[in-house]
């Protein structure tokens, strides 16, 4: 009798924290699934890898990966874990071997997000207020963009030049869901990834939090990724 995966571990960007996951988590549990967000101290990708991983030990069987922004990062080093079956990438970043998040959006016109990052103490960097909500969650209501800046994570300035090891993308199948109207990752690095990974993929007119904006459709997405895995 086949079995599909009951377990999503969800892992968090830069300028977030888990709580960008509550409308997804709800969602997914009414599916019948376990989900699980990750709390990344932002701090390097060697220790948001290892967060991940710690969560992803915790759970009972294989598990599906889902990372947004920065946290495409931290599961394609983390999704070489064995338990981990497939990776869904939500408006994020996918690293090949060798090379770092910098080095993937390099070649790409920087988006008018990236202008509202500024210092936060001594090398970590965070996003103003302005910026969250024209061009991190410019599709939110205000009120509610203002929550996801008062609990964004800072982020250590040397993660986006953290190198990956081996891009597990290229060993397990993988998902995309692009942000067509994101004004802090490049869409068009967004199509590009998800054609380079052969990922199945959902475009969805959001801004650069889809699992916020648009929480059914990416509920679904990802739902139907896990139910798509049998082992």
């Amino acid at each position: 009798m086949a079995t599909f995966i009951k377990n999503v571990v969800l892992v968090h960007g830069a300028f977030a924290d888990g709580s960008s996951w509550a409308k997804v988590i709800p969602r997914l549990t009414a599916r019948g699934i376990k989900a699980v967000a990750v709390q990344n101290p932002l701090s390097s990708l060697v220790d948001d890898v290892e967060a991940t991983v710690r969560v992803i030990e915790m759970q009972e069987g294989p598990v599906l990966l889902a990372g947004h922004s920065w946290g495409g990062g931290v599961i394609t080093e983390a999704g070489n874990h064995p338990q981990v079956a497939g990776l869904v990438y939500i408006a994020a970043g996918t690293p090949d071997s060798g090379k770092s998040f910098n080095d993937w959006w390099d070649d790409y016109p920087p988006m008018p997000g990236a202008a509202e990052i500024e210092p936060y103490g001594e090398d970590y960097v965070a996003m103003t207020r302005e910026g969250v909500r024209k061009y991190f969650a410019g599709d939110l209501p205000e009120q509610e963009a203002d929550v996801v800046y008062a609990t964004q994570g800072p982020l250590a300035v040397r993660c986006f030049d953290d190198l990956i090891t081996t891009a597990a993308w290229r060993a397990k199948p993988s998902w995309y869901v692009i942000g067509e109207n994101d004004q802090t990752i490049p869409p068009k690095v967004q199509r590009d990834s998800a054609q380079k990974l052969g990922a199945k993929t959902l475009s969805l007119p959001t801004s650069h939090v889809p699992m916020l904006s648009r929480p059914d459709a990416v509920a679904d997405f990802i739902a139907e990724a896990a139910s798509s895995i049998v082992f």
